[in-house]
């Protein structure tokens, strides 16, 4: 189950909650007790001495997503207008496509690829587990990729055909949107367990992946598998500057929202260095067995090349020259 841990990530990063209006907020809970309780938990999560326990509580934290498929359910979408929609995307605008790159940076995070080399590492895996690995990030990608498909047909279904241009910028927006269709209670407990979910997943392993690369460029200790002691202590100590300066920003009501957006354009950017030098490791550096060959070579290569293709086309249009 480790790579669906991992995967679960990607399926509401583009829902980022403002911190004037969040989950908590949703329930009259003031963000100055939910944010300290959230982050005292992250912090302790680490320190439990044993990265599979860290990796089975965030499976079951990020199942809460899941509450995004009966919310979709209850709108009714119409087959009829999901197969128009599939059949009518702007690709010759250039917003459009513009946006596209950018969720490419946003569901393909240079940082993902970090974080998944140091858990096979932590988890202690062996050749032999290759296999059910391969399985497991293929099931946590169709997963949450899944749940992404739900959150935008609920939302195409419903305020969308209503007001199409209403802002869906905070947790608050996005429950009271949906509010008129499946009921104000029954949106802020599902879609607020859908947010909570994915951002807790989130956050545990954005951390996570910037500490273990920290620690591993600078040949610190950097296992889970270790309670904190003397040797792992620079670790750790990132682990947790990271949550608290999280904490930090939340309370001070930065715009969370441009922040993010600008992070995912610059994951995009990022793309063709990152699955570039992959794909020259796994032809150069990995052993000859363990090398893709025939048609999963080709497919693995071609959509590396495509999303490659994304990034860069986001380049002259990040600089403004277009």
């Amino acid at each position: 189950m480790g790579r669906i841990f991992t995967h679960m990530t990607m399926s509401l990063d583009g829902f980022i909650a403002d911190p004037d209006d969040g989950v908590g907020e949703l329930f009259g809970v003031s963000r100055w007790v939910t944010i300290p309780v959230t982050t005292a938990f992250l912090l302790g999560l680490a320190f439990t001495g044993s990265y599979r326990r860290v990796e089975r509580i965030g499976i079951a934290v990020g199942l809460a997503e899941l509450a995004f498929i009966p919310a979709m359910i209850l709108t009714h979408p119409g087959g009829h207008d999901l197969l128009h929609g599939l059949s009518t995307l702007p690709l010759g605008h250039k917003s459009y496509v513009y946006l596209l790159a950018a969720n490419v940076g946003a569901v393909v995070m240079p940082w993902m690829i970090f974080y998944q080399q140091s858990a096979i590492v932590d988890k202690g895996l062996t050749p032999s587990m290759l296999r059910a690995e391969r399985r497991d990030t293929a099931v946590g990608a169709l997963l949450t990729q899944g749940i992404m498909i739900v959150v935008i047909v609920a939302f195409a279904a419903t305020l969308f055909k209503v007001n199409p241009g209403a802002a869906l910028n905070t947790v608050g927006q996005l429950a009271s949107g949906m509010a008129p269709f499946i009921g104000s209670t029954t949106a802020k407990v599902l879609i607020g367990a859908s947010i909570l979910g994915g951002a807790l997943v989130a956050a545990i392993v954005v951390s996570l992946a910037g500490s273990w690369g920290l620690a591993e460029v600078l040949g610190w200790k950097h296992s889970l598998n270790q309670r904190l002691n003397r040797q792992n202590a620079k670790f750790y100590l990132v682990y947790g500057v990271a949550h608290v300066a999280g904490a930090i920003l939340v309370l001070a009501s930065v715009n969370l929202v441009s922040l993010a957006v600008d992070v995912e354009v610059m994951n995009a950017l990022l793309l063709p260095i990152v699955l570039g030098f992959l794909l020259v490791l796994e032809r150069k550096a990995l052993p000859p067995e363990h090398r893709m060959r025939g048609t999963y070579r080709f497919a693995c290569t071609g959509l590396c090349l495509i999303c490659i293709g994304f990034g860069l086309y986001m380049v002259p249009a990040t600089l403004g020259w277009t």
